[in-house]
């Protein structure tokens, strides 16, 4: 993709995610926090459930927009806030989806994305943006 064309929409991203990729995530990022992994804490903490990390749900937004360009180089800049966790059953998954649509066009040929994620038809991420370059 050379230009960026405002209205633009990228293909849609869906991303089961399981208590097996909580625990390699974990690993990865060295969050143990047991909110992502044990079921009786998250409960006495407040939450419904296991919940997935806020790191992981917005690297499976980036994910959309890094397989949409083809290229992880062309993202400049991203940038969500958190606005609802989204709860991992002990069997099955929790079902993101993605979407992604060009918001503004700039000289400079960068272009920014605005980027929505819901879980159970709600927004986990809120006022989610990258900056793609060309």
């Amino acid at each position: 993709m050379s230009t960026f064309t405002v209205g633009e929409e990228l293909t849609p991203l869906t991303i089961d995610v399981t208590r097996d990729q909580l625990v390699r995530y974990a690993g990865a990022s060295l969050d143990f926090n047991p909110i992502h992994w044990n079921e009786a804490f998250a409960k006495e903490v407040g939450l419904p459930d296991v919940i997935a990390h806020g790191m992981l749900t917005m690297a499976l937004g980036a994910r959309l927009v890094t397989d949409w360009l083809g290229d992880p180089g062309r993202l400049v800049d991203y940038f969500a806030r958190f606005t609802r966790p989204v709860v991992v059953p002990n069997e099955g998954a929790a079902k993101i989806e993605f979407t992604g649509k060009v918001a503004v066009v700039n000289d400079d040929g960068t272009a920014r994305v605005d980027i929505t994620a819901k879980f159970e038809g709600k927004a986990v991420l809120g006022k989610a943006q990258a900056v793609v370059r060309t």
